[in-house]
């Protein structure tokens, strides 16, 4: 994945981002068709985009996919990256989905790119989350 987004060009983040209106806001990673139990070496559908209202205009050459409505839990870091992205997901496997009546649904996860160094070793970043009550 890292190898995919590091070789789009510039111009190609920034068209995404200008094509951006709806949140989540900033440039995603979006992993979507995720096996139910995350077992190693499956397979998975990832798209690096952004989130637009159901009626923007999308140009050729783009896919997409339709996220319905739902709960989300989002949380934010920032600091080195991926390392803080990466100590999120597991502080919300092992801290906040224990603790609260909140289970994952299926659903695409994002990490929304909020802000980034050039060489993205430290970032701000959303890891947006597919809830529902338990």
């Amino acid at each position: 994945m890292q190898r995919h987004i590091t070789a789009l060009p510039t111009e190609e983040h920034l068209r995404l981002k200008a094509l951006g209106n709806t949140e989540p806001s900033g440039l995603l990673a979006v992993s979507d068709d995720l096996h139910p139990d995350y077992a190693e070496g499956s397979e998975l559908t990832y798209l690096h985009g952004v989130a637009v209202s159901p009626d923007t205009p999308i140009p050729d050459g783009l896919d997409i996919i339709e996220v319905p409505a739902g709960r989300w839990v989002v949380i934010r870091t920032t600091g080195p990256h991926p390392q803080t992205l990466q100590k999120a997901w597991a502080t919300a496997a092992a801290a906040w989905f224990p603790f609260n009546p909140w289970r994952l649904r299926p659903g695409p996860e994002i990490v929304a790119v909020l802000e980034a160094t050039n060489d993205f070793s430290t970032a701000t970043c959303e890891l947006w989350l597919p809830v529902e009550p338990v």
